[in-house]
């Protein structure tokens, strides 16, 4: 069950929302698909990033997955600790919590007409 107060890109990327800052990170099923992690490419704080391009990369022993964002604004943090050899680990065991990604000061009010609710994602992920 993907925790309700979330919003979900098709993509798989999820986002949360904090007064101006939004905190983005991946998805359980986006873990689960890609297995074993082996690198993740992140921006630098201070980087713009905008809603709908790509961010950075994550790689597995499978795939190479292409990290979008949610939202537009900058950097405002990065989860450094994923970039640790063990880093990884958080993310396959803490995706909707230790295992985020970024974090975006927002430049303005995002739109989120195009993301799933917790329900309507869990039923999307069921269908494919």
């Amino acid at each position: 069950m993907s925790p309700a107060e979330l919003k979900y890109a098709k993509s798989h990327e999820w986002v949360r929302i904090d007064g101006n800052v939004a905190t983005i990170g991946i998805t359980e099923y986006a873990v689960s698909k890609l297995t074993d992690l082996t690198y993740i490419e992140l921006p630098e704080e201070g980087d713009d990033v905008a809603q709908g391009e790509s961010f950075g990369e994550i790689e597995s022993v499978k795939a190479v997955a292409e990290l979008y964002s949610p939202v537009s604004g900058t950097v405002s943090e990065i989860n450094a600790s994923l970039q640790r050899s063990d880093g990884l680990n958080q993310l396959s065991s803490d995706p909707f919590g230790s295992g985020w990604i970024i974090k975006v000061k927002l430049s303005g009010t995002p739109d989120f007409s195009e993301f799933l609710g917790a329900a309507d994602y869990d039923k999307f992920i069921a269908d494919h």
